[in-house]
């Protein structure tokens, strides 16, 4: 292993599995297309099915790679901009600068911060800090890795308080074809997570998870079977009798239609079930 990934990306693996192809309770529409100037515009929409809402966002990419430069603005429907612009490999090598912005026109609120990543073989460190008047909020994170196995550390701190707020600890393994992750949240929030591509056609994933003060424990199972090139089904299913259903259809190069479905199996007759459907459009 070279560079491990970052503590946000530990156990990735399995909670995509867990997260992509599906979208219960919304219609989703997302457009991309890219210039030949190498301009990147993605056009992304939503609609919950229960309160109508719609959500709307669009965002521009740009690199000046023979500077290691990027740009990056998004606009949403709650009229907030968003600016990001980064700088990497021309400090040093490995290291990642990012000043990220937002602004809200009709309440005046602003926000900055000022995002580093570092990275070299056997370790992957980050540290941000934002822009607040009565006291800046630190986060960091840093994670170690060799031969497979990786260690990480995830924290933030309130200069205003002078206190922790955050306190995360993560061990983990990982191969080409197989990862295995848990991690202690706060001394209080015990999760674990499996994950095992079986062959080129199915992979699995098991998540598990226990808070101290309580009984209850978490836990869900998921696979995704890739059919062919086009077409691939999804299914996972937690201890709460929640059964995710997802199916994603390559109808033509640049066109993708997701189609998923969440049935409560402990209410089958008495409704509640979600549908859910997205469009990917690519030019």
């Amino acid at each position: 292993m070279a560079i491990p990934p970052g503590y946000s990306d530990l156990g990735k693996a399995a909670r995509d599995l867990f997260s992509k192809g599906y979208g219960f309770g919304f219609a989703k529409l997302d457009i991309s297309t890219k210039t030949s100037a190498g301009v990147e515009f993605t056009i992304g929409g939503s609609s919950n099915n229960d309160s109508g809402k719609v959500d709307g966002s669009l965002e521009t990419k740009y690199a000046w790679k023979d500077y290691g430069l990027s740009f990056k603005e998004k606009w949403n429907t709650d009229n907030t901009l968003c600016a990001e612009v980064s700088i990497e490999d021309q400090i040093a090598s490995g290291l990642k600068l990012t000043f990220d912005t937002s602004f809200a026109p009709n309440t005046g609120k602003k926000t900055g911060q000022v995002k580093t990543v570092y990275k070299r073989d056997y370790m992957n460190v980050n540290a941000d800090v934002d822009f607040e008047f009565a006291g800046p909020t630190i986060n960091g994170a840093a994670v170690l890795g060799y031969e497979g196995w990786l260690a990480g550390y995830q924290f933030a701190f309130d200069s205003s308080k002078s206190k922790l707020t955050k306190n995360n600890f993560a061990l983990g393994y990982k191969t080409d074809d197989f990862q295995l992750h848990a991690s202690v949240n706060d001394g209080s929030d015990f999760c674990g997570s499996v994950y095992q591509k079986v062959n080129d056609n199915l992979e699995t994933a098991f998540n598990l998870g226990w808070t101290s003060g309580s009984n209850a424990t978490r836990f869900a199972v998921g696979a995704k079977y890739t059919v062919d090139k086009d077409s691939s089904f999804s299914a996972k299913i937690s201890n709460t009798s929640q059964l995710g259903l997802g199916y994603s259809h390559s109808l033509r190069d640049g066109v993708k239609l997701t189609l998923s479905s969440l049935i409560d199996g402990k209410n089958l007759n008495q409704g509640g079930h979600k549908l859910g459907l997205g469009l990917d459009l690519k030019a």
